[in-house]
């Protein structure tokens, strides 16, 4: 744990189990890190008796950021809870803190993080990341959930990004770049895969990336072929849940490593994290945890100055307006 303050916004009404959990997370972090300070981002009420567990040094590291919401009723609804992730991103932006945390609608904050903050010159579609414990090291994984269907183009984009990450957040000397498909051998895989597959080979990746070429499922798993595995959203998510459960019912990941509780959003000018909306509170721990590491240490900006310089962030234009029309198979 790096030494020094770090100003963390969290969402008290993000999650499924929310403001529970995130009340449990924020105290977790709080006792486990002295020179952490939390924002709660959302209506006084929803805390409870916060101060009640902590000590006087504790409490006074811990402040509850009132939000005025729309709508009413016992329960929390989307659009209320939609107003506390908007109000953590102007706590960023303003400089009320370091960075922002939410379990709840990775849309919603995606969306209110890219408005809010600003996006990358280059960069559409901002990327969710994740670092999964390999059998032979950590492999990070983007998207996991922050662009659902993306061009080829933002592949690519994606691939510049991962290996940036990879480098400044695991100390990985010239990151061997995969994009997961069905097979390995060219051609294989959907149509922006098989777009996406030759503009890689040529793009220019930051640290000395270099692209492998199409990898599987099983190369996630095992870290052997690649340090980065780019892939869509929605197969991003899904492989990470798979991967979750299958953790589970053989007795966890790899010695000295865990399952990624959390993931880093690439792309917007500021640090933003977001957690599992199933978090408990030892995930909201977590992601509080890796957003506080991630402003220490200046990371979304180093990955950032490492994007400029290559040429991954504005592929031919061509592979942004292809459409999806399926003309083979593989």
């Amino acid at each position: 744990m790096e030494p020094g303050i770090a100003r963390i916004a969290v969402d008290l009404l993000g999650g499924d189990d929310a403001p529970a959990v995130v009340v449990d997370g924020a105290l977790r972090a709080v006792r486990a890190d002295p020179d952490l300070h939390v924002l709660l981002v959302g209506p006084a009420e929803a805390a409870g008796e916060l101060g009640a567990a902590l000590d006087p040094a504790q409490r006074a590291r811990i402040e509850i950021r009132p939000v005025d919401l729309v709508g009413s009723g016992d329960h929390p609804t989307a659009t209320r809870a939609n107003n506390t992730i908007g109000a953590a991103v102007r706590a960023v932006r303003d400089g009320a803190a370091d960075a922002l945390v939410s379990a709840g609608s990775t849309g919603a904050t995606v969306t209110a993080a890219a408005l809010g903050l600003g996006r990358w010159p280059g960069i559409r579609q901002p990327a969710l990341v994740a670092a999964l414990p390999a059998v032979n090291g950590p492999v990070v994984l983007l998207d996991v959930g922050g662009s659902l269907e993306p061009r080829p183009a933002t592949l690519v984009r994606h691939a510049a990004l991962g290996a940036a990450y990879a480098a400044v957040t695991h100390a990985v000397g010239s990151p061997r770049v995969g994009l997961l498909s069905i097979g390995t051998e060219p051609g294989k895989g959907d149509r922006a895969r098989r777009l996406a597959d030759p503009a890689l080979a040529t793009a220019s990746l930051p640290c000395g990336g270099r692209y492998v070429g199409l990898v599987e499922g099983y190369d996630v798993a095992f870290g052997a072929r690649a340090d980065v595995v780019v892939t869509d959203g929605f197969t991003g998510n899904v492989l990470l849940k798979a991967i979750e459960g299958a953790y589970a019912l053989t007795g966890g990941p790899p010695a000295g490593g865990r399952a990624p509780r959390a993931g880093a959003l690439l792309g917007v000018a500021g640090t933003v994290v977001v957690c599992h909306g199933a978090a408990h509170g030892d995930d909201v721990a977590s992601g509080i945890a890796l957003a506080a590491h991630l402003a220490r240490r200046g990371a979304t900006d180093q990955v950032r100055a490492l994007l400029s310089g290559t040429d991954a962030g504005a592929p031919t234009d061509r592979y942004d307006r292809i459409t999806d029309t399926e003309v083979r198979t593989s």
